[in-house]
């Protein structure tokens, strides 16, 4: 079976790719918006435009963040076959880590817009992590693509296949190996007979000399 991840499971990373600088384009539209109520102004249409857009998108990608936690938890990687090293710990780590910010912060924000904006400045400092998360990750890939040049990234941009299409190749491949070794034991069945065949006989001992 193909190590790496399912069809759904690179759709929603890449889906979320996307929709994160969104959210750090469209965020400081909050804080001009909260400021002109604060000092009794109208705030700018577009402004208002971008604070919907930021909170709808935020929502969104922490649903679609808990979705790739549950189908992870479901259906994890493959391995990819190296060995185990302080490396692939630290990748590991910051993956979690993603969920956990990327969830977080989703659900801060969620509460700074309809419950309690008091709880404003932890989602910035969330967003400020998250970046440099981000920033981190790109590198790292950056690495693996360029200077080690491995097969890391593809299990991101390859589909892992279902184990049922691997099963039915493995027993495709098998049928063509039993069939063909018939082949070649029919094939050289004939050939032996006229081998021997062919081999002169030697004439029956009469005792007449």
């Amino acid at each position: 079976m193909r190590p790496g991840y399912f069809r759904i499971q690179i759709w929603l990373h890449w889906l979320i790719a996307l929709l994160v600088p969104t959210q750090y384009l469209t965020g400081g539209s909050i804080e001009r918006t909260h400021h002109a109520v604060h000092m009794g102004m109208t705030p700018d249409r577009w402004d208002l435009v971008q604070h919907h857009l930021h909170n709808y998108l935020g929502i969104g990608i922490g649903v679609l963040m808990g979705l790739r936690l549950v189908v992870r938890l479901l259906w994890p990687p493959l391995p990819d076959g190296r060995p185990a090293s302080a490396a692939q710990a630290l990748s590991r780590a910051l993956h979690h880590a993603f969920y956990a910010a990327i969830i977080g912060q989703a659900a801060i924000g969620l509460v700074a817009s309809y419950i309690w904006f008091g709880i404003a400045p932890y989602h910035v400092i969330g967003s400020r992590i998250i970046l440099a998360m981000v920033a981190l990750h790109v590198a790292a890939a950056a690495w693996h693509t360029l200077v080690l040049r491995d097969e890391t990234i593809d299990r991101m941009v390859i589909a892992r296949r279902p184990p049922s299409i691997d099963n039915a190749e493995d027993g495709q491949r098998e049928g063509d190996k039993h069939e063909k070794k018939e082949r070649q034991q029919r094939f050289a069945q004939p050939r032996q007979q006229r081998e021997i065949s062919s081999r002169p006989r030697s004439l029956p001992d009469t005792g007449v000399s």
